[in-house]
């Protein structure tokens, strides 16, 4: 390992036995086309130990907690929330968790995400992008959504199997693609509903580097022409999320987060136990290896990145230090994205042509 103290991943999942114990009385053994792993709290210490991984930050994967049940879904997300707090006090140190809340119900959801940050001290929650047919920035959420930004909440967005994926009839898993898909709508959502610009304090995280989002950036930004839509520019609120580097450690995704966002917002994650042992080594392996950042940039992505959002994990002296500004870019990035503005003007006059 190159870094002095350690990975902070804010991309790791837990399975707790409430959790499995749900799954198995429906006989539901894989998580969108992925098997369910087996897991404990040792086997994320064997990886992290391997992995130069100090801390993970724990969470729920998809489908979250309801499945057909509302006051199910409250009580086992009540039981995971629980069930995360205890593993952080057994391992002191090695472990933080964003709580899961039982969506889509806003008023459940809310009375859960008090109970965890304030009582359980979770450091975030997990919200996936999509539960019910329901994305986030739907206006039923908006409830929720204050009681988040109240409180200057971090939050993860997971992707989840939309019915609509479910529907296509693809013969592949839904991990593949679907997800990312799930993501992208979710992030988009956000923007375009105005969430972002009513519920300024919460922070994002955007699993599996947003998904598409950065790719099609340009694309999306067209919404700029739409009257009442991103009043700021989509690309404002696009840079204000953060984006993880899980599953999608290769540089052509790095490449485009590294044109697109500050680098002080760009997180690492594995995806560990989805993303299984060997697999979490290579991501590591391939991230060390990427030509295009300095020692620097990549101990800020490893953890002084994540540091701005969790400080309690900082060691004891050890000062905070995000990426900044690639040098030789500046000016360059700054041309490219003052093109962008008139660019969407003139895709509007080519429309109304």
């Amino acid at each position: 390992m190159s870094i002095q103290y350690g990975r902070i991943d804010v991309h790791h999942h837990l399975i707790p036995p409430p959790f499995k114990a749900a799954m198995e009385r429906r006989g539901i053994d894989k998580v969108a086309g992925a098997p369910l792993p087996m897991w404990t709290p040792q086997h994320s210490l064997d990886v992290m130990d391997c992995n130069g991984i100090q801390t993970a930050i724990v969470s729920l994967s998809a489908p979250g907690t309801w499945f057909d049940d509302r006051d199910e879904a409250c009580a086992l997300a009540r039981q995971c929330n629980e069930y995360a707090a205890r593993m952080r006090q057994d391992y002191s140190g090695r472990f933080g968790f964003f709580a899961v809340l039982p969506m889509p119900f806003t008023a459940q959801a809310c009375a859960e995400a008090i109970y965890a940050l304030d009582h359980l001290k979770a450091d975030g929650v997990v919200l996936l992008g999509s539960t019910g047919g329901h994305f986030l920035g739907s206006p039923e959420f908006d409830e929720l959504m204050a009681e988040l930004d109240r409180r200057r909440t971090t939050v993860f967005v997971h992707p989840n199997m939309h019915a609509t994926s479910e529907s296509l009839g693809l013969d592949m898993p839904g991990f593949l693609i679907e997800f990312l898909c799930d993501t992208t709508r979710a992030a988009l959502n956000l923007i375009l509903k105005g969430t972002m610009d009513r519920y300024p304090h919460i922070r994002w995280i955007l699993a599996h580097a947003g998904g598409f989002l950065p790719y099609v950036a340009w694309r999306v930004s067209l919404a700029n022409t739409m009257p009442n839509q991103a009043p700021l520019g989509v690309l404002h609120y696009l840079r204000q999320f953060f984006f993880d580097t899980a599953l999608s450690p290769s540089a052509y995704s790095m490449a485009t987060l590294k044109e697109l966002v500050d680098p002080s917002h760009i997180l690492f994650g594995s995806d560990f136990p989805f993303a299984p042992a060997p697999a979490t080594a290579l991501q590591c392996a391939t991230l060390e290896k990427l030509p295009m950042w300095d020692p620097a940039a990549k101990r800020a992505i490893d953890r002084n990145n994540a540091l701005q959002l969790f400080p309690q994990y900082r060691m004891p002296e050890e000062e905070i230090h995000p990426a900044t500004s690639y040098s030789g870019e500046t000016t360059r990035l700054w041309l490219r994205r003052q093109m962008a503005r008139p660019m969407a003007a003139i895709a509007e006059h080519m429309r109304n042509r």
